[in-house]
């Protein structure tokens, strides 16, 4: 008989330059089996403190001074390390938000999934490998075999997520403690996740702890919402009852913070699109193919083996350009190529009319001070054993020769400009909570003065009230400094709030393209139809509704993906031996909206009809994401 999990009277201490100060203050919790109980807060409420201690776990810093967690009538913080050893991973296993610090860099992923199986002695080197593949295959990874032969770094963020709740998963624990599961996931990959999730919970009669920002995904897979505020618990009960009518106006707060894709045509600048579109482009991309695989001239790299596939697209002066789409579509990489990180096999990127060099090496100095990078995940940019002052004050070295007390003036400035106290310039990145570590990162960006840059996946890890912050921040200083940016995102609410125009990536190549109020309304894409209908509502029962309905995958015909449309297998829209045959050809719905797809305009508007819905249970939702994901 399963047991229950229990939190008691829990009181954990952090320690910063003024002594010790209580993260999570007097916490009880019961998670029963088959039970999942979202914590939600914001950023800095100890929300994954407290997850990490019922895997009897505390961070530098940190320390538990008193309280309990029983699993069952066992106390996990009083057994001896061994003993957490054998616990952790077989009956309590953890999901990290920060995959690429979680992720050993050195070792494949395949051998990182099947470590828990090994290490706990379950089967042989064999069946290990047989439930890897299980793994990849539930969670929807391309190729299994090949994708466990892959280094960390050669998957998105979004890959790298799948492959850390493959790992919690393996031993089929009694316990999953889950810190921000599908932050890094797109929307209809994120779909995929919570439906395993759901499956493993409800087949294994599994317990979770679930600890998350997104209020929408909390609606789905929650039994019961634990909401705290500076350490405490503020507010408990019943998933609907939170959601619907919350007594406390710190959780109406954090309702209101839901960022929603609008639906008014009128939201969106189209005077000012307008004006870019008559300027000079920053930034052009012309025909671009990349890849992570390193071929050679009697080996050369296939078309299958390209992440990005003739990637065309260009951005003015001061634009907003936004790059959408499904993990592993690409988006990551073209930063990268931009940036000089990856070279690319063929093409060409030019900035302010000249041809850059593929590597960053190539490079002057100036050109890198002119292109700045922002990653998803400041943990793994920030030099943690470097104050925030050196963290800044370094670019104001490199490319502007600053020192003494006029670097350590600027830098204060900087953080005024962020909305930091000038004294976080003494800090090290571990005295500062998530949403501050993002804010350091864009203020060593944009202190290089630059005239691109590029934000990949800024906001995915921020909760949603520091995420609308940190939004409304990179919008007054895109705007204030005029300076372009590409803005890489699964957010598509997001990315309506900041966007001037829209790129959809799908398999490395362009299906659709235009300023954000064409692009949001229909006729869409196929593509980006699905990714608007796969956005979660705030509602419980949203995804039950949406995988309710299952209809039969057509024929796709065998000829290989380079040879037609990439969607085409998951398109209902699927025309037999054209899609499959032929490369669809970009059709102009106005001067600066293109679809890429063999439909045409008049047939892509058939999305306007009653059966597509925003809201509720429209069945053209139903069917799109049940085709597509299914």
């Amino acid at each position: 008989m399963k047991t229950s999990l229990k939190i008691e009277n829990l009181v954990i201490n952090g320690k910063n330059s003024s002594g010790w100060f209580p993260i999570v203050q007097d916490v009880s919790i019961e998670v029963k089996p088959g039970q999942v109980v979202a914590i939600i807060g914001e950023s800095g409420a100890g929300k994954t403190t407290l997850a990490l201690s019922l895997l009897s776990y505390t961070r530098p810093g940190t320390r538990i001074v008193q309280g309990h967690v029983y699993l069952g009538d066992k106390d996990i913080l009083a057994i001896n390390f061994e003993k957490r050893r054998q616990l952790r991973g077989m009956k309590v296993a953890y999901v990290a938000q920060g995959t690429a610090a979680a992720l050993n860099p050195v070792i494949r992923l395949g051998k990182q999934i099947a470590e828990c199986l090994l290490v706990h002695g379950i089967g042989s080197v064999a069946s290990a490998r047989k439930r890897t593949k299980e793994l990849l295959q539930l969670l929807d990874l391309p190729d299994p075999e090949k994708f466990a032969q892959r280094f960390p770094h050669q998957v998105s963020g979004g890959q790298q997520q799948r492959v850390m709740v493959a790992m919690a998963m393996a031993c089929l624990p009694e316990f999953l403690v889950f810190d921000e599961p599908t932050t890094a996931l797109d929307v209809t990959t994120q779909i995929e996740v919570l439906k395993a999730i759901k499956a493993v919970i409800s087949e294994n009669g599994t317990g979770a702890i679930y600890v998350t920002h997104d209020l929408a995904v909390v609606a789905q897979v929650a039994d019961w919402i634990v909401v705290m505020h500076d350490g405490k618990i503020i507010e408990e009960g019943k998933t609907e009852k939170i959601l619907n009518n919350p007594w406390k106006e710190y959780t109406k707060e954090l309702l209101k913070a839901v960022r929603l894709i609008p639906d008014n045509s009128e939201y969106f600048n189209t005077d000012r699109q307008k004006k870019i579109e008559s300027s000079v482009p920053v930034l052009m991309i012309k025909a671009i193919r990349a890849s992570y695989e390193k071929g050679s001239w009697l080996h050369p790299i296939s078309e299958n083996q390209h992440i990005l596939r003739g990637v065309d697209f260009s951005i003015g002066p001061g634009e907003v350009v936004a790059l959408v789409g499904e993990s592993g579509s690409g988006k990551s990489t073209m930063a990268r190529v931009i940036a000089g990180l990856l070279s690319p096999n063929s093409g060409k990127v030019m900035f302010q009319g000249t041809n850059l060099d593929p590597m960053v090496r190539g490079r002057s100095l100036d050109l890198l001070r002119r292109i700045q990078i922002v990653f998803q995940s400041p943990d793994t940019t920030l030099n943690l054993v470097k104050r925030i002052e050196e963290a800044i004050g370094r670019p104001l070295e490199l490319y502007f020769k600053m020192k003494g007390k006029r670097k350590r003036d600027r830098v204060e400035e900087l953080l005024k400009m962020v909305e930091l106290p000038p004294d976080y310039a003494d800090r090290y990145p571990s005295e500062l909570s998530g949403g501050e570590k993002q804010r350091i990162a864009l203020a060593r960006a944009f202190v290089a003065k630059p005239d691109l840059i590029l934000c990949d996946e800024v906001l995915s890890a921020l909760d949603t009230v520091v995420g609308a912050t940190i939004l409304n921040l990179l919008k007054d200083l895109q705007a204030r400094l005029g300076v372009a940016c590409l803005f890489i995102s699964h957010d598509l609410a997001t990315v309506a709030t900041i966007a001037d125009r829209v790129v959809v990536l799908y398999a490395g190549r362009v299906c659709e393209e235009g300023s954000t109020g064409e692009v949001f309304s229909p006729p869409f894409h196929p593509y980006t139809a699905l990714l608007i209908a796969s956005v979660p509502e705030l509602r419980c029962g949203w995804l039950e509704d949406v995988l309710v309905s299952q209809i039969d995958v057509k024929d796709a015909g065998v000829a290989p993906m380079d040879s037609g449309c990439a969607f085409r297998t998951r398109c209902i829209f699927y025309i037999k031996d054209i899609c499959d045959l032929q490369a669809p050809v970009g059709k102009k719905n106005s001067e600066s909206h293109i679809i890429y797809c063999h439909r045409e305009i008049h047939e892509l508007s058939a999305v306007k009809s009653d059966k597509y819905k925003m809201t509720g249970k429209g069945g053209y939702r139903q069917s799109l994401v049940r085709r597509c994901c299914g």
